[in-house]
This record gives structure tokens, sequence and C-alpha cells, in this order.
């Protein structure tokens, strides 16, 4: 009876086993299946566009801004992040999704409100979702469209089978991108893809990196104004993808150098880029995440314009309290030399927005085409 019983218990595991398995197998195969990278120098669509070029001699203003899926009140915090307090307080993000569709759409249109009051002549979104999972469907491009009468394309940058992780909120199957927004025409408009692990299975969970290249005639010169919008990797462990990204991104700058253009690279650099590792008030230590870039790591004739005047990230490992978080610069912009910086903020007309509709900052450059 005790050897039947056991005989039993023996298949039933095996059973649950091999039920287990199967079903594994079948998930990679689904993710397997629906994995591809989109290719590199694809032409964007250019949506609304404008009639009006650039004209060297005049004053425009850009700016960038991260609004991370519309997902991120002051309260939320992201389940892939951890760290530590200076007391040695280990403290590890919970959320994967946003709380609901209500909470992306007034994240959402609190980042249309400051670009309203912005009025810049150029944005530079990065993680706008157009449908997904995390956001609960809500397309943030058409929402952002409301800014104004500008002229925009979208670059995706993140498309995902369904991801199962977290079990207890799964950050589900999504649609991501990076989109720029312009007052003047786009002659044209490309997505450049980014390096990235293509290792099993990171491949799986990473974004397929991009940035787009953006070209806007100049009415008085043959010359073009290339604006350029970059979302570089924020997960990369001893930085080795990073440094791959930045040597393609500093390959195009030098391309375009070459021909005489006038070149602004803005966006989420994922790098501290103002010098702010230690900058600001924060009752956290230093997270890994934190790598530095500065004037050296770019080709010349090209710099780094970025301010401390507020922080453009916060740690996500725990809800927002001013004071209490790590905060760093990590968005900014590059600019040739033929580009001359007016002024750089990270205030909205002075006001400090303190993470209000997102985990990041926007960063404004106003700038004269010298």
């Amino acid at each position: 009876m005790a050897k039947r019983i056991c005989k039993i218990t023996a298949f039933t595991l095996l059973g649950i086993i091999g039920t287990l398995l199967i079903i594994v197998l079948g998930y990679v195969l689904y993710l397997s299946s629906h994995y591809y990278r989109i290719a590199d120098n694809t032409q964007l669509e250019i949506i609304n566009n404008s009639k009006f070029d650039a004209s060297i001699g005049n004053t425009y203003q850009i700016s960038t801004y991260n609004i991370g899926f519309g997902a991120y009140s002051q309260d939320f915090s992201f389940f892939m992040d951890s760290g530590e307090m200076k007391d040695g307080t280990k403290v590890y993000g919970s959320g994967s999704t946003a709380k609901n569709a209500e909470t992306v759409k007034t994240n959402t249109r609190g980042v249309v409100d400051i670009c309203k009051e912005l009025n810049s002549d150029f944005y530079l979104f990065q993680e706008v979702d157009t449908i997904g999972t995390r956001s609960h469907n809500v397309n943030q491009l058409k929402m952002l469209s409301e800014i104004g009468n500008y002229a925009y394309n979208y670059a995706i940058n993140f498309h995902s089978a369904y991801l199962m992780y977290p079990f207890n909120d799964p950050h589900g199957a999504n649609t991501a991108g990076v989109a720029t927004f312009s007052k003047l025409k786009f002659d044209s408009s490309v997505r450049r893809s980014y390096p990235i692990d293509e290792s099993f299975p990171n491949k799986f969970f990473d974004l397929d990196r991009c940035f787009s290249v953006n070209y806007i005639n100049l009415d008085n010169s043959n010359k073009q104004l290339v604006i350029i919008n970059s979302h570089m990797s924020a997960y990369d462990e001893g930085g080795k993808i990073r440094a791959k990204q930045l040597e393609l991104l500093n390959k195009v700058l030098v391309e375009e150098n070459l021909k005489g253009n006038y070149i602004i690279c803005g966006g989420d650099f994922n790098h501290d880029i103002a010098n702010s590792v230690n900058y600001f008030k924060s009752e956290q230590k230093r997270p890994e995440w934190v790598f530095e870039l500065n004037d050296s790591d770019l080709p010349s004739g090209f710099k780094f314009v970025a301010s401390t005047d507020a922080a453009t990230c916060r740690s996500t490992d725990m809800p927002y309290k001013n004071g209490v978080n790590y905060t760093v610069t990590l968005d900014g912009f590059i600019v040739s030399s033929n580009i001359l910086v007016n002024s750089i903020s990270n205030l909205v007309n002075g006001n400090n927005i303190d993470f209000m509709f997102s985990d990041h900052n926007p960063a404004t450059m106003n700038f004269t085409l010298m």
C-alpha cells in the first residue's frame, strides 16, 4: 500500500513538473515568435508637417522631457529599481504599471500644460506609450499632439510581447517610443537603431533602443539644422552597451558635422551629464546605475549643455519626497560649435515642477544658429 502511494505521488509530481516545463517552454516560444528588432535607418512618418524652414541668425527654444509612460506620480516606484539609504536601509520599488488609466491621463495632461507654458519651438519626448498594459492603453502620443500646431514623428523603441513579470503586476505588452515635435518643417526624419543586449533572455526585456535624426532646412543656407532625439540604455551592468551606443551616436555627430550642419542632440542620456552626482541634497547613497559623461566623451567640436538649477531624474526605488530621494541631471543636450547657447534650465519659467508628472523634469535650452 505504501509503495503504491509513493508511486502515485511520484507520478503526480512528475506530471506537475512536466506541465510546468511545457508552460515555460511554450512561453519562451511565444516570446521568441514575437521578438524582432526594427531595421536601422527606417524613415519616419511626419504628421502635420509645417511649411516653415529655419534661419541662420534666428533664436529658438528646445525642450526635452522623459514622460515615464504616464505612471510616475510622486507616489509611484518601479519594480526594477532598488537602492540604499545613507543609514544602510535597503529600499525596493514595487510598481510595474500605472495605477489606472486616469492617472496616465492626468500625468500626460500635466506634461501638455507644462509644454504649453514653455512654448518651445521643439520638444523631444521619451517613454511615450501609444498602447500598452503598463499605461492602460492610453495613447499618449495623441494627447501630446494637443500641445499645439506642431509637426511631429514617432520612433518606436519598445515593442514587447506580454511580459508576465512581476507576477503580481505584469508589465504586459507595450508599444512605446520617442516623439519629436517641431514648429518648423521636417525635411526628413530617420530612426537609427542603438546596439542593445541581445543575449538570452535579456533581449526579451530590453528596449529596442533608438534615436531619431530629424532634418530641417535653412532658408538662407544649403546646410541643415539636425535635431536628434535620443534615449540611451539604463539597466546595463558595467555600461558596456551604453559605450557602444555612445560610439554610434558620436559617429552620427561626426558625419553631420562634416556636412557643416547645425546639430543638437537632446534626450535622456541615462548618464550624469552635468557633474551632478553629489550635487543635490539626498538621504540616499549614490545608485549603481549613475554613470557619468562629459565633453571628453564627445567628438571634437561638440559639448554637453545641462543645468543643475534643478535635477532632471529621481530615484524610483521609493515614492518621491523632496530632499530624500537621490536626484541627478541625466537630461539635456549636445550641441555643435556653430550653435550659440543663450540659456539652459530645468525649471519651467522659473519654477521647479519637482517631478509632479514624471520621474523626470524637463530641460529647456534657448539657442541661436550662428
